[in-house]
């Protein structure tokens, strides 16, 4: 049963029902459920499906790619198990001219493709051999190839130099769960969660299904966090090493890049970044950026107004972001871990920016909530230091709008109705009048508060506030 992925169902229609060769490369986060996706949508049309071995020798891959072979074909077919990876798509391709003439398309699935192009194996030649020679003159064939590592997909398959130029005919990017297709899991799977208490938990886990599939029923939300993240064995709680580890080599240098943006939540510059990292400034840094870019964990930030040089870089993974912060070191048989987290100042604070991650990651519910969903916008931040005359302030997410109007956005994190006071009103029109000064600003420059809760709508909120989207817009 497949909850949400509407767009990418709607993709596997028009493949299906395509009359010539499909190519298709999906690529998305580890645990992010590219591999159910396919297996669940295509289960009556596959004719073969692999999947690599991390970190597992040629021979061993060939091995039991062959033993694949002949268990799916069904067949003690005869055939020798092939010595290259050229002998392996030969023996393929030789299976698949057989269903030429099947009415419907014949879905090959080859799965953790980075995982096959391991040095000297040859595998990428003998792919693009099979492709232009063979694959390419079968109107019946859907090739689904698909990957953790993002950066090598979109190198070696997507944005391919070589004899897999411009071969694949469709690219796909599985992102994780939106808060609406969280919210329709836990249904599917009966667990009762109020949506303030899905926000909680995804600030934890992120919208990654294989972690929602840990959640056991009955459970509260402090019990879900203790029993995946800080109990001995937990599910989560040594998740992290081995994550990085299984998608990037040499993978302290992107391990170095998220603790050193974990420990800055609001984003570091390029230059600001090599300096908490020592990363020497080079390809090897450029590579890493890509790599964590490409695979979701990290984003690049346009500052407002300002040009590529002052980008600020910002890791959006959830739950990489909640291990360096608390689980980390804390890991152990003792019950409760996280109630003795979850009242202090840097829970606070981490509710914060957490909070604010799942704005940056909902955008689209936050314009259409607006009712500028037809309005072309660009989203950026804007940090000013401050002079001898005016106080330095940031504003964390802005949406300036073309047809003339620029919210700055601030987001709270509450656990009931937010009361704007006399002293915060006052911060959030500095904030404002700050930005209209310093840029110059022609537009309308306007406050909108997105919250967990409807804020109070007092004296100070008219005054100030100009527009709010609250929590159930953004489970739209």
């Amino acid at each position: 049963m497949i909850i949400g992925r509407k767009k990418e169902q709607e993709i596997f229609v028009k493949l299906s029902q395509s009359d010539h060769a499909e190519f298709v490369a999906i690529f998305g986060r580890r645990r992010v459920g590219k591999t159910f996706l396919v297996r669940e949508y295509f289960r009556e049309s596959l004719v073969f499906e692999f999947t690599g071995a991390f970190e597992a020798d040629t021979t061993v891959q060939l091995h039991h790619f062959h033993n694949q072979y002949n268990r799916l074909i069904n067949t003690a077919s005869g055939l020798k198990a092939p010595s290259t990876w050229t002998e392996a798509f030969n023996q393929l391709t030789t299976y698949l001219y057989t269903l030429a003439k099947t009415p419907k398309k014949a879905v090959v699935f080859i799965d953790e493709l980075p995982w096959l192009d391991r040095p000297r194996s040859g595998f990428l030649t003998a792919l693009e051999y099979f492709w232009n020679q063979h694959g390419s003159q079968m109107p019946h064939l859907l090739l689904i190839t698909c990957g953790s590592s993002a950066s090598w997909i979109l190198k070696n398959l997507v944005n391919a130099k070589g004899g897999l130029y411009n071969r694949v005919t469709q690219r796909i990017e599985l992102k994780p769960f939106t808060l609406p297709e969280t919210e329709l899991y836990c249904q599917a799977r009966h667990l009762k969660f109020t949506r303030y208490q899905l926000i909680q938990l995804y600030m934890v886990i992120g919208g990654i299904p294989f972690y929602w599939q840990a959640i056991r029923q009955s459970k509260s939300v402090n019990q879900v966090i203790d029993e995946l993240c800080f109990e001995t064995g937990g599910l989560l709680s040594n998740e992290f090493k081995v994550l990085y580890q299984s998608l990037f080599k040499n993978a302290e240098n992107h391990i170095a890049v998220i603790e050193a943006l974990a420990a800055h939540p609001y984003g570091l510059t390029r230059t600001q970044l090599l300096a908490a990292t020592k990363i020497p400034n080079g390809g090897t840094f450029v590579r890493v950026v890509e790599n964590l870019s490409d695979s979701g964990f990290i984003k690049a930030l346009s500052p407002f107004g300002k040009k590529n040089k002052d980008t600020m870089f910002r890791v959006f993974d959830f739950y990489s972001i909640f291990y360096l912060k608390f689980i980390r070191g804390n890991v152990s048989d003792r019950p409760h871990v996280w109630e003795s987290f979850a009242d202090g100042a840097n829970y606070r604070s981490w509710t914060g920016y957490a909070f604010e991650n799942i704005c940056f990651m909902h955008l689209r519910p936050i314009h259409e909530a607006l009712g500028i969903g037809g309005v072309f916008t660009t989203v950026s931040s804007w940090r000013f230091a401050g002079n001898e005359e005016i106080s330095g302030t940031q504003i964390d997410l802005i949406i300036d709008r073309r047809d003339g109007i620029i919210h700055l956005c601030e987001a709270k994190f509450t656990a009931s109705e937010f009361v704007i006071t006399k002293d915060y009103n006052t911060k959030l029109r500095h904030k404002r009048v700050v930005f209209q000064h310093v840029n110059s600003s022609k537009k309308s420059v306007v406050t909108t508060l997105l919250t967990t809760f409807p804020a109070v709508p007092n004296q100070y909120y008219h005054e100030e506030i100009h527009t709010e989207v609250t929590a159930d817009d953004l489970f739209r």
